[in-house]
């Protein structure tokens, strides 16, 4: 149910909010906070009048009831009944209404019933005040959930979204404002130090550094050159800066990072799902216990009074709604999601929360992962009979068609491309390298597998190298190798640290040579690493660990490793900033390059589940005992009603906590 229409109807719904989405403003996701909050603040006492006329006309009549004010002679029978029903028709009628829309959707047993049955059956054995009452502080705690949902998803959005609404754009007659969803792809925005950017775009100018914490979690500064990538949300720091725009206003890459965290709440965890069918299951057997707290005793009490076991059924009925469980616990998974978020780590749903939180092996690629995917050649050897100059021209030829790191590290040392080669028939052969003709005579460039797999022989004893090496083969014949080397990206040792805190087991997977991996596996202190495996290769590994009953993560680049993310129970993907495709793959997606967010999103993950399951316990503990007290004549409404709204609205409490916790 909408919360929005709950609102008008002066009562929310124990319904959890569908799928993130009541709070969407716009298809791009913009928040409007601000406006939200201006919005708010004027709704507020139209929220709660019917709530405040209702208790006016309650205290009056309790207050003439009590013997706090004189009593009005006229304050009598039916006088006095027509003064509590006018009380209760401001916070009744709406639950009315929403129990027959309910009724419509074949929903007998809903909050709503319950609600409508106990307070119209105090009415009917003569306690008019506890019957408003239930019913007043139940619309007043409903909204007040309402409220806190809302919050809870403006604080998210306002968090990650703070774009500018309006951009200065360069134009023939010199730079003038215009509205940031006016802005057109191919414009230039100009940039000033300390403003944020409303539009992705490529910087024109020559430098400038970023703050990019709204996309990473980080404020680190991130120093672009001319012709990166700059997205909307970065800050510029120091320089006025010149940008191109290439995304519109809605494609900016925040529009769809805000999109997927609201969009996440429609990916239910199993204790969520668990607490939703239990719900249903749950309301009827209640009101059938309650028929039978009214009617069982005549058997079998000897001085039995109809109203007074009644009351004590409509005390039963007011206990059981189960708001707490039903309101808290997606909040509590929507709460572990925005934490998420505020550090550059996206959850595509609570689900992968709770999977997360029982994560017992992490696997993780090198390249890119552990290690910078940032090559540099370290050594070239060119066998005898080849010219060092014609080999490495054939390699760079044949690299340019690759998006691996190593082709651009081999671009890098080699230069420009030699255009006048004409490479035909390239294939790309996964887990082993690329494939030509030049000359009519086969090119190799890839592993030393793929020279085995093609019989090319060679000499050359690699074993104990410490590098990565690039094999060129041409002709049948070995021409010679590149040794290139990465570097461990500074707070990997960390992330692995903290997974063995946690009681994970790291494993590392490449396709690069044992030799490398092994090395790269010590300086961390990794105890399983493994190396020359192909993608079924990894996918093997994967199998392996399950068929053991391991739950496991596979942390990579989301797109390239994509049989091993489907097989893995959580599939994460590494910097996840700059690819589109990696935030369609992946279940988690880490903003930056940073594995120390690894551990830091199984942290969340148990975070989350903790609170959820303290939700859970306290719920069903408090109302346990208030309905066997209530079904033994020892609670009367006004602890029924803090059993119901009281409880709920603690555990809403806590589990907005999460977004203000400390990992």
């Amino acid at each position: 149910m909408d919360i929005k229409k709950q609102n008008h109807t002066a009562c929310c719904s124990c319904e959890a909010p569908e799928d993130g989405a009541a709070d969407r403003n716009t298809a791009d996701g913009k928040a409007h906070g601000h406006t939200h909050d201006h919005g708010d603040q004027a709704s507020v006492f139209r929220l709660f009048l019917p709530a405040l006329v209702s208790f006016v006309l309650l205290l009056s009549g309790l207050a003439f009831d009590n013997g706090w004010l004189p009593r009005p002679s006229f304050f009598a029978d039916p006088v006095r009944l027509a003064w509590y029903a006018i009380a209760y028709i401001p916070v009744g009628i709406p639950v009315i209404l929403e129990m027959f829309r309910a009724f419509r959707k074949k929903e007998l047993f809903s909050e709503f019933t319950l609600m409508v049955i106990a307070t119209l059956g105090a009415f009917f054995i003569s306690e008019y005040p506890e019957g408003v009452a239930v019913m007043l502080f139940y619309t007043v705690g409903e909204n007040l959930q309402g409220m806190a949902v809302r919050r809870a998803k403006g604080n998210i959005k306002a968090l990650l979204d703070q774009r500018p609404d309006e951009v200065t754009v360069l134009a023939d007659g010199g730079p003038r404002t215009i509205a940031a969803q006016q802005a057109t792809i191919g414009q230039i925005v100009q940039l000033k130090p300390g403003e944020k950017l409303a539009l992705d775009g490529e910087l024109v100018s020559d430098r400038a550094a970023f703050n990019t914490a709204a996309l990473t979690g980080e404020s680190k500064p991130d120093t672009k050159v001319a012709g990166d990538s700059v997205l909307a949300g970065m800050i510029n720091l120091n320089t006025v800066a010149q940008i191109r725009i290439t995304a519109a206003y809605h494609d900016s890459k925040l529009s769809r990072i805000i999109a997927l965290v609201q969009d996440a709440a429609a990916q239910k965890a199993p204790t969520e799902l668990f607490i939703r069918t239990f719900a249903k299951v749950y309301t009827p057997i209640v009101v059938g216990l309650a028929v039978l707290i009214t009617v069982l005793p005549v058997w079998v009490v000897a001085d039995y009074v109809f109203s007074d076991w009644l009351y004590r059924a409509l005390v039963f009925l007011v206990i059981s709604c189960p708001c707490a469980l039903v309101i808290s616990i997606p909040l509590g998974y929507f709460g572990g999601i925005g934490a998420g978020s505020r550090r550059g780590i996206l959850f595509k749903g609570g689900n992968f929360l709770d999977a997360l939180a029982h994560i017992q092996q992490v696997v993780l690629d090198k390249t890119g992962t552990l290690t910078k995917g940032v090559f540099t050649v370290q050594d070239v050897f060119i066998s005898d009979g080849f010219d060092r100059a014609e080999v490495l021209a054939w390699a760079n030829a044949l690299e340019r068609n690759s998006t691996h790191p190593v082709a651009t590290a081999i671009h890098a040392h080699v230069g420009p491309v030699d255009e006048s080669l004409q490479l035909e028939q390239i294939e790309e052969i996964a887990g082993y390298g690329l494939r030509a003709l030049l000359d009519g005579k086969e090119l190799l460039v890839g592993n030393f597998k793929l020279l085995d797999r093609f019989g090319v022989p060679y000499d050359a004893d690699t074993r104990q190298t410490a590098q990565t090496l690039i094999a060129i083969g041409y002709d049948g014949r070995f021409a010679g190798y590149l040794a290139i080397a990465d570097e461990i990206k500074p707070d990997a040792a960390q992330a692995i640290s903290e997974l063995k805190t946690l009681g994970v087991t790291p494993t590392m997977l490449s396709g690069d040579r044992p030799a490398v991996v092994q090395e790269v596996a010590t300086k961390l202190g990794i105890s399983q690493a493994y190396g020359n495996l192909l993608p079924e290769d990894k996918a093997n590994k994967i199998k392996e660990m399950k068929m053991a009953n391991y739950r496991v993560a596979f942390v990579g680049d989301g797109v390239n490793d994509a049989p091993v993310v489907a097989l893995s129970d959580v599939g994460i993907a590494m910097g996840g900033l700059g690819s589109d495709a990696t935030i369609e793959t992946a279940d988690v997606v880490i903003q930056d390059d940073m594995p120390s967010k690894i551990p830091l999103a199984i942290r969340i993950g148990k975070a989350t589940r903790r609170i959820v399951w303290q939700n859970i316990t306290m719920a069903f503990l408090v109302k346990a005992i208030v309905l066997i007290l209530g079904a033994g004549g020892l609670a009367n409404m006004w602890e029924a009603v803090f059993a119901d709204v009281g409880v709920a609205l603690i555990a809403i409490g806590n589990a907005i906590r999460i977004q203000r916790m400390k990992f």
